[in-house]
């Protein structure tokens, strides 16, 4: 894929996206706890250096800062994950004309064989899809107060037949760009116009920016992962009733998604 290998070990993957904002507004957003749990997830970023990101119970992600040069240039080390070498990520903030910056993201890690690169090209997988989000956010709710809510379930291969379950229980089904989307009776309040959809052989995503219950964005994402259709909600929320709609509504989209999309249950493959 796209990982560069240098002459003295070091591998590394980069990702860069043009979002609308100042460098200070653009930094706000990916260097502060605030921020970042603003799109990405919730992340806390403590006065010591420890950046703390929460993909779920019991995933969470946990790093050192290294280096902090506001609204420029920050880095941070984390541990790394099942043997692999420790990993380095710097994000870097630079100005274009016109009021846009350009973000870039670089993961490195240090190793002599390619034992880990699937790992580096993993990372670099994710981010185009959150990176969709940041734009959506600096657009249209940039500064504003965000509550989030992660509901997570699974459904059985294939991948293509999953995600019509999921959509289909949405009111989603053949969703595209511009279109709007209602939930239907029985879910939490749900309505808004689609932004984004994404459709691979093992991936599918859809980005809704929400104005019912209230203006968000939610992603919903289903990768194949272990022999199963990982189905993942994500809703970011905005404004003074943000917490308010996100507390009412947490526990009804937990037990709709356990009902429908259980983890367990089924085998792999398909």
């Amino acid at each position: 894929m796209s990982v560069k290998k240098e002459p003295s070990g070091r591998r590394s993957v980069s990702v860069e996206v043009e979002v609308p904002g100042t460098p200070d507004e653009v930094w706000q957003a990916v260097a502060t706890g605030p921020g970042v749990s603003s799109w990405f997830v919730p992340t806390e970023i403590r006065d010591d250096g420890t950046i703390v990101s929460n993909f779920g119970p019991g995933m969470e992600s946990v790093a050192t800062r290294t280096a902090w040069d506001p609204p420029r240039r920050f880095a941070a080390e984390s541990p790394g994950w099942g043997g692999s070498p420790p990993m380095a990520t710097e994000w870097t903030v630079e100005a274009r004309a016109g009021g846009t910056c350009v973000v870039r993201v670089v993961h490195s890690l240090f190793a002599a064989t390619d034992d880990w690169d699937s790992q580096l090209e993993g990372t670099e997988h994710g981010w185009p899809w959150f990176f969709e989000i940041l734009k959506l956010y600096l657009k249209h709710f940039r500064g504003e107060r965000c509550a989030t809510v992660r509901v997570m379930g699974a459904a059985p291969e294939p991948a293509a037949a999953a995600w019509d379950a999921v959509t289909t229980a949405l009111g989603a089904a053949g969703a595209a760009p511009g279109r709007r989307v209602t939930a239907p009776a029985g879910l939490p309040p749900l309505a808004g116009v689609v932004e984004r959809v994404g459709e691979t052989k093992d991936h599918h995503a859809l980005i809704v920016r929400t104005d019912a219950p209230c203006p968000g964005i939610v992603s919903v994402v289903a990768p194949v992962m272990g022999g199963q259709v990982v189905v993942a909600f994500d809703f970011h929320l905005y404004g003074e009733r943000a917490a308010e709609v996100a507390a009412r509504d947490e526990p009804a989209w937990q037990r709709w998604v356990a009902e429908r999309f259980p983890f367990g249950g089924f085998g792999g493959g398909g």
